[in-house]
Formats: C-alpha cells, structure tokens, sequence
C-alpha cells in the first residue's frame, strides 16, 4: 500500500485544498526532505489573490518557499546529504548557462526553477529538491529559525545594494517579518541612527525592542517632525517594506541629499507611483529595488545560527496545513505577525 501524503495545492485564485497524494520520490540529483516548517510569505499571498508574485505559478502547485526539514531519501547520485541531516532550502535554482547566468546575475536566470512557484515546495509533508539547492541548519539553529533563511537571504541582497556605510542614517517603513528584518540588518552594517514607521503599536514595541532608536506611528504622528527632533536630519538611506504605494512615494520624500530609497516591498504588478523627477534631481537620489536572493542563503544562516539576528520574536504562530487558507486570505490574522506552517501538526 502507498502511503498516502497531506499537500496544500493551490488551484487558483482563493482556491487552496489540502489533498492526499503519493509520496514523491528523489531522482538521482534530487533529496526528499519531511518539511518540519514552512514560512508564509507575502508572495504566496499575492499568489493567492490571483497576483502575480517573483515567478509565474501554474496551478496546481504546492506553494511554500522558505522551508526546512529534514533529509529522509537522497538520490543514487547524491553525495553531500544523507538520511536525518537537518536542513533547509533555497528555493531559487538556476540553470548556470544562459546569459545572465554566465555574467554572474544568476537571479535574472531564464531557466529559473523555483520550488513553491514553478515547481512544487514546501506546503506539504514532504518536498523533492535537488542537491544543489539544500543547506545544512547549524546546531543552533531550529526548524523555525531555518524557514526564516529565506526571508533574511532576501533582505541580505536588498541591503548589499543600499550603499549602506558605518554611521548614516536609515528610516525602515513598514514593522512587519521583513522590515524588522531590514531593521537589524541595517544596524549590523553601522547605521548610527534608525528609525521605526509602523502604525501597528505591538510591531512598533517589537521594532524598539530589536534596536530602532525611535518607532513612529506615521498614521497619527508627524513623520519628519518626528525625525527632527531624534536629530535625524539627514536619512541617507529609506527602505520601503509595506509594498504600498502611498509608503514608496513617501520613503522618496524621506530621503535625503545622496540618498538612496530601496524600494523592497512588492506591490500589485499594475500598481503605479507618483514621481517628481525634479526632487531626485535636487537630492541625486538614487531609487532602487531587490529581486530574490541571489546566492546570499549561506550568509543568512551563519548570521542565524550565531545569535546576530533575531528570527523568532515576529513570529506570531504556528499552524497545520489546515488553517493555511485562512491566514493566506485574512489580512488581520496576516497583521498579528509571521505564521509558521508545521506540515505534520
């Protein structure tokens, strides 16, 4: 008798069913991994409201990227892993010969496979990957605390571009997974000052308490007479993580002369802003986004596995694949903080 295995298959727009299908089996390259934990991104909530995400998604697939678990099958060729390593993944595999490949921009592959977008990931019990994409937790580290490598893999990139140096100042937008995320990171590349905007009074407690010199409520605070009185008068770097874009129009006007605006949060793919080209111009600001996590996984799981950034305190809680849907398609469950799905619970 095959045993029968719970996945979470999404089928379209606000169509998510949890179904019993065979257990999948390794290739000779591949590694089936038992998904102890599995993170709930903002792009499988886009993916569920019928958006498209940072890859095309062709029902049905088992959504669920930042996963980790353990190895349970290596295929005939494997030679790295074996039965009972804990690990997690990076979700982005490239091809390694197409253009962008070969000139070191790997995540502009044209080839790209991506598990939990293009191909099946890690909303299920278990979850076939190839070798090449599997790393090993450290011994600190937890199942939870390694479905986070992800998300900090991601933020690594976006903060390695935000010509961040010792000493400048940084406005995060936005308190939820990602921008506290962005607020530790930040420190830990010297920044002197940082400030919080977060209308929600637990994120911006929780900003406090991860480092933020001052947390704003930008809905009934004065922003920048705010910042003026923490004498931050001069942000040379605003990252934008709300992935609105009334908060991306500001983080420009935050700004200041050389700064640079990282544009992080993801928005609707027909979503438009409003740009006076004349302020860039006055301030030579410099607008920049981060696409995925090109090669930044390893980074992100010494920098967890150390204790220099904390992954835990976000996370609100846990649930089985059964209540996915629902915290997938309820925005207030989703503003509490990061949820955890635990395959087997």
């Amino acid at each position: 008798m095959v045993k029968k295995l719970k996945s979470a298959y999404f089928y379209g727009k606000h169509d998510l069913r949890v179904e019993e299908t065979p257990a999948p089996q390794p290739g000779p390259k591949e590694v089936l991994i038992q998904v102890k934990a599995c993170g709930i991104c903002g792009t499988d909530v886009h993916i569920y409201e019928g958006d498209k995400g940072a890859a095309e998604v062709t029902p049905p697939t088992i959504l669920g990227h930042e996963f980790s678990g353990v190895v349970a099958k290596t295929g005939s060729e494997v030679t790295n892993f074996r039965e009972g390593d804990r690990v997690c993944i990076d979700p982005n595999c490239y091809c390694g010969s197409c253009d962008y490949c070969r000139s070191g921009e790997v995540h502009f592959c044209g080839n790209m496979i991506g598990y939990g977008t293009t191909v099946n990931g890690g909303f299920a019990e278990y979850c076939v990957v190839k070798e090449s994409q599997v790393y090993r937790l450290g011994e600190n580290t937890s199942f939870e605390q390694g479905a986070m490598a992800e998300p900090v893999a991601c933020c690594l990139h976006g903060i390695d571009m935000c010509n961040l140096r010792p000493g400048h100042q940084v406005v995060i937008i936005g308190g939820g997974m990602i921008g506290l995320l962005m607020l530790q990171l930040a420190k830990l590349a010297g920044a002197a000052q940082t400030a919080l905007l977060e209308p929600v009074e637990k994120k911006r407690a929780m900003g406090k308490k991860l480092g933020a010199d001052i947390c704003i409520d930008p809905l009934n605070e004065d922003v920048k007479a705010k910042l003026h009185e923490a004498g931050m008068n001069w942000v040379q770097t605003v990252i934008e993580c709300a992935g609105r874009t009334s908060t991306m129009e500001q983080a420009i006007d935050l700004a200041g002369n050389k700064g640079t605006v990282m544009m992080f949060g993801l928005t609707k793919p027909e979503e438009q802003i409003a740009v006076k080209p004349y302020d860039i111009f006055r301030k030579e600001l410099t607008l920049k986004a981060s696409y995925i996590n090109p090669l930044t996984q390893a980074r992100a799981l010494e920098l967890i596995d150390k204790g220099r950034i904390d992954v835990e305190s976000m996370v609100c809680k846990t649930i089985g694949l059964s209540g996915l849907a629902d915290v997938l398609g309820n925005p207030g469950m989703r503003a509490e903080g990061k949820y955890i799905v635990i395959p087997e619970k």
